[in-house]
């Protein structure tokens, strides 16, 4: 990604592991391209020098493994590694960053030492396959490493990444008690039909940011999906690369709705998609939304794992990878009139995670109705401070609300979300938000 850096939530949460006491080594968590090493890159700019070891890049040429293989001492590593980059690593002074750090486990398993040996030491530690990493360490690090998880941009941060910086304050200044002009709320309509076009991935945004035409930003995609597919036989010790290319169509084809296994290969039996699908959302290419049964606090605790819907980690993606036509695109304004209200669904699942702290991941429920022959289902289902509340995805500006009708009076809550095309509003027990501000929900 070139040009000037795009600034992200994150980086306020940098900003403060930076200047505190009692610091732990920091571990960015995400999938591959969704901006991890810029963001560090950035926070570099705070410190007198930066020392960078990316293990996929730099073992063949300086030999860095074996560093951390010969022992997990912090102060001797970073001896070796001062001569090896030519840079003093001095603490307080410098940040140290170890990238692709899944590529060498006695890297990985060293972090817990730097915080109780050399904790004055600004250390971060990112990869894309480091969730594989971590399940091989299964004590790693509890109470001694810090993670960060980092998503595509989030429609703020896409609008302030163009220069729209007042019309993202305003959105988070608004809500039902007090909506958007007709003129406003057009005006963000515009945008969002931009964004779930273009996605949240940063060098997409980038090119659009810097200048880029849309047909720039769609040749981007395709090759930001050349090295998603190339991951993917870095899998290939446990599952077949094809195999994986197979379920994450499958994936793609059946966001909006239940996944079925039975729909999802011709060849691969149940367990084999099963462990598919584990690897997909391990590496952050896709995200689950599981079934609760929603009757009281934690939603987890009556969530049934059997019934999953999955989304891909992009709109951007998702669209490019259906190779819907971006001229038909380009002629709506409403989502509805898109492809049926599912980019609407995916956009707001997204929002939702994107929305949470990031040292807090959020997981994404939705809700069906058990008893057999009924249709009803609810999109998602949120915590709002102490409120269990159903939300409902409408693409256009109209639609039933049988489903949520349902849920309410079945789980005596007091209100539901219904998000849709229109403004903000209230009707009756229903408040409703924008898609474009899917975010909000629950603040």
């Amino acid at each position: 990604m070139t040009g000037e850096y795009l600034k992200r939530k994150v980086d306020i949460d940098l900003l403060q592991w930076k200047d505190v006491e009692n610091r732990k080594p920091l571990l960015l968590r995400g999938a591959r391209q969704v901006g991890k090493s810029s963001t560090v890159r950035e926070l570099s700019k705070q410190f007198d020098s930066f020392v960078e070891v990316n293990f996929e890049r730099d073992d063949l040429k300086h030999n860095v493994k074996a560093v951390f293989e010969r022992g997990a001492d912090p102060k001797r590593i970073c001896n070796e590694l001062s001569l090896i980059y030519g840079m003093p690593i001095v603490a307080g002074h410098t940040l140290l960053f170890l990238d692709e750090i899944q590529a060498c486990l006695p890297a990985t398993s060293s972090l817990r030492y730097f915080y109780e040996e050399y904790p004055e030491l600004h250390v971060i530690a990112a990869g894309s396959l480091l969730e594989f990493a971590l399940q091989e360490l299964p004590s790693f690090g509890v109470g001694r490493i810090r993670s960060l998880f980092l998503y595509p941009f989030s429609f703020d941060e896409y609008l302030r990444a163009i220069g729209l910086n007042m019309l993202a304050d305003a959105l988070q200044k608004a809500s039902p008690e007090k909506p958007f002009s007709d003129t406003i709320h057009h005006k963000c309509l515009q945008q969002l039909s931009r964004f779930v076009l273009i996605g949240g991935m940063p060098e997409v945004v980038a090119t659009h940011a810097h200048g880029g035409s849309l047909l720039e930003c769609q040749q981007v995609l395709d090759d930001l999906m050349l090295p998603l597919y190339n991951d993917f036989s870095k899998y290939k010790e446990r599952v077949p690369s094809s195999r994986l290319r197979e379920i994450f169509a499958s994936v793609i084809n059946q966001t909006g709705g239940k996944f079925t296994y039975a729909h999802a290969s011709q060849r691969a039996n149940r367990l084999q998609i099963k462990e598919s699908v584990e690897l997909l959302e391990l590496a952050g290419i896709i995200y689950s939304v599981t079934h609760s049964s929603s009757n009281g606090l934690p939603l987890a605790a009556e969530m049934n794992t059997k019934h999953r819907k999955y989304l891909p980690l992009d709109t951007g993606i998702y669209q490019r990878f259906l190779r819907l036509d971006l001229g038909q695109l380009l002629s709506f304004e409403s989502l509805q009139q898109v492809n049926k209200g599912t980019l609407a669904e995916l956009f707001v699942g997204l929002e939702l995670l994107k929305s949470a702290p990031s040292t807090n991941p959020t997981q994404l429920y939705y809700w069906q109705r058990e008893k057999q022959g009924s249709s009803a289902e609810v999109d998602y289902v949120v915590q709002c401070n102490t409120d269990i509340v159903p939300v409902e995805v409408k693409s256009g500006t109209k639609g039933s609300m049988r489903s949520m009708a349902q849920f309410l009076s079945e789980k005596k809550y007091s209100y539901g979300i219904r998000c849709s095309m229109e403004n903000f509003g209230m009707f009756q027990n229903i408040k409703i938000y924008p898609i474009y501000a899917a975010s909000k929900i629950g603040k």
